[in-house]
């Protein structure tokens, strides 16, 4: 997908994105106070923290993670920017970002994000970045689903969208196992090294979620 993690405060954030049941810890407070905890099968997404600065470095700064999406900050100091950034995003309610912690651990090896497209918060786009190491090990589709559910049930999003290249052939499939729809090309529409490449766009909307959440009998807590 074509994540973009912001290199200075500045900059507004894209992104976009692995459960089959799961469970949704401390919901009921204002998510603009304070993520909850989303809990799945292998999985915890959470807040980012500044201390997850080391581990996002070492994570999403490869060449295999970032060839396509926007290039992630390149230092310790420049990950710290992004996660109080972030925190402030937060806090005016305009955009959500969890850490992806696997079972076992508390390091972050990956990130989702959800950010607002219009002032309600109705249109969303949202996107992810995870360490190569983790790739297949079912963490996205997990992750993935648990955060539909928070930007549908939590957040009030109608339409989810996200972006993703046209030569990102991991990317296109993991969207549509989610069940996302391609809506469309959005031609030359994303810069990476000095290229403009072609973006497909997908969305979710929350009643097509709901429904084929009712034929996979899919269950959340």
């Amino acid at each position: 997908m074509a994540t973009h993690i912001p290199t200075n405060t500045a900059a507004a954030p894209v992104m976009a994105m692995q459960m089959m049941s799961s469970s949704m810890l401390n919901t009921g407070g204002d998510w603009k106070l304070e993520l909850p905890v989303l809990k799945g099968k292998g999985i915890t997404l959470r807040e980012l923290r500044v201390s997850d600065a080391a581990s996002l470095l070492s994570q999403l700064t490869t060449e295999e993670v970032t060839r396509f999406i926007s290039p992630p900050p390149t230092t310790l100091e420049g990950f710290e920017r992004f996660i109080q950034w972030a925190q402030r995003e937060r806090a005016a309610g305009r955009y959500a970002c969890f850490a992806v912690v696997p079972d076992g651990g508390d390091a972050a090896v990956g990130l989702f994000q959800v950010r607002q497209l219009d002032p309600t918060f109705g249109t969303a786009e949202w996107g992810f970045a995870l360490g190569s190491a983790f790739w297949g090990s079912g963490l996205f589709m997990t992750g993935a689903k648990l955060v539909i559910n928070f930007s549908f049930d939590v957040i009030g999003v109608h339409r989810l969208e996200a972006r993703a290249a046209v030569l990102n052939g991991r990317g296109h499939g993991a969207l549509r196992k989610v069940g996302a729809v391609q809506e469309g090309i959005l031609r030359k529409s994303f810069l990476r090294g000095g290229t403009y490449m072609d973006q497909s766009l997908f969305a979710i909307l929350k009643e097509d979620w709901y429904r084929s959440k009712a034929v996979w009998g899919v269950k959340v807590h």
